[in-house]
């Protein structure tokens, strides 16, 4: 293995920090606050220098008083349409937290004007609502993106690299992807995200949609964007409940001519993970954790490293987008419109398979 990569991959050297210095901010809209993770993405929009947060759109007057309150803001940010929003300021790029339903509608607002737009995942809430919101983007010339908190994981960036770079364990033969928690209601989401994450259509599913995008989406991106050959899918309404009108349990096993991939997506899980593991035909690769790789090649002994963080453009969700705005990087991989094409095909033919109890077979014909 060259060592300089390894070094690099562990963390062990320094590598170039990315800097927006000199050029202006990104104007950013922030639409909807009905998904929670917009608690995490705003303020730190607010304090990110690459971007200026120029408006929220959200209808709901209670969400804006409780965000005005929670982050100190003037309440003259907040425009209650994107109609609105358009009128009065000169958005460039919109961060998008609405329910996954509306993505469509927010697409298809902001294509026309030019305006990009990225997402909380999934893209959408079937392949429909995708290809309407792909054709809009390439309509208006602009770039869609998804945002997967997993894309910022140092260990999942570090894994790709060893795989494809460094050919660390061979030919990819595996995958196993672990995501879920105890369930949105038992780990306190709050009314509004819930009204909507619960819902099959606001949201197109359960757990199987919740969490099983992020195996989709990891699994197309580790075969480097190629589609699977099948999808076999079995979901579970274990706490009806709770969860009365959407599966809570999903397992999906992902077929391709030479590898297998099995994503865990579950409402049932007793600790919060985003784990999975890779095996090669030589050796095997696990991500444990955001920032740790167990890596065994060959006869060698396992090797546990904790991965520095990532830097530069491509190290969080913000940096990301005011990048790929100016220019300064095209889209590719985890957040790439390509990509999470073939992630809906897989969810789709997912809810078909636990839906009927049968294989679903992707043939090349009926690609996208």
């Amino acid at each position: 293995m060259n060592r300089l990569l390894l070094a690099a991959i562990l963390g062990l050297t320094a590598l170039p920090v990315y800097s927006g210095e000199n050029k202006p901010p990104v104007q950013l809209a922030i639409i909807g606050l009905v998904h929670t993770h917009v608690h995490g993405f705003l303020p730190r929009s607010l304090a990110n220098p690459e971007v200026q947060v120029v408006g929220i759109v959200e209808p709901d007057q209670k969400l804006v008083a409780q965000a005005a309150r929670r982050y100190h803001l003037n309440t003259n940010l907040f425009y209650p349409s994107l109609e609105a929003l358009f009128a009065k300021t000169n958005v460039q790029a919109v961060a998008t937290f609405t329910s996954t339903f509306d993505h469509k509608r927010v697409v298809e607002t902001c294509a026309p004007r030019g305006i990009h737009v990225m997402m909380e995942k999934p893209l959408a809430v079937n392949m429909e609502h995708a290809r309407a919101m792909a054709a809009a983007a390439k309509k208006g010339n602009i770039h869609l993106l998804v945002n997967y908190e997993t894309t910022w994981y140092s260990a999942n960036q570090a894994a790709y690299k060893l795989i494809w770079d460094e050919n660390a364990i061979g030919a990819l033969r595996k995958f196993v992807v672990h995501d879920g928690h105890r369930g949105p209601k038992e780990i306190g989401c709050p009314p509004e995200f819930l009204e909507w994450l619960t819902d099959p259509v606001q949201n197109g599913g359960g757990a199987l949609t919740d969490f099983g995008c992020y195996g989709a989406d990891l699994m197309t991106w580790l075969m480097q964007g190629q589609r699977p050959t099948s999808v076999f899918a079995v979901t579970q309404h274990i706490k009806p409940e709770i969860y009365p009108k959407v599966d809570d349990e999903a397992t999906i096993v992902v077929t391709y001519p030479k590898a297998q991939g099995i994503i865990q997506a579950s409402w049932n899980w007793p600790y919060n993970r985003k784990d999975m593991e890779i095996y090669g035909k030589t050796g095997y690769v696990l991500v444990p954790q955001n920032n740790v790789l167990r890596v065994l090649q060959g006869d060698q002994p396992e090797k546990e490293t904790t991965v520095a963080p990532l830097t530069g453009p491509e190290a969080d969700p913000i940096s990301y987008l005011a990048a790929v705005v100016r220019g300064d990087i095209q889209p590719s991989g985890l957040s790439s419109l390509e990509v999470n094409m073939v992630v809906m095909e897989i969810l789709d033919a997912a809810r078909e398979s636990a839906a009927t109890g049968k294989r679903i077979d992707l043939p090349a014909a009926d690609r996208q």
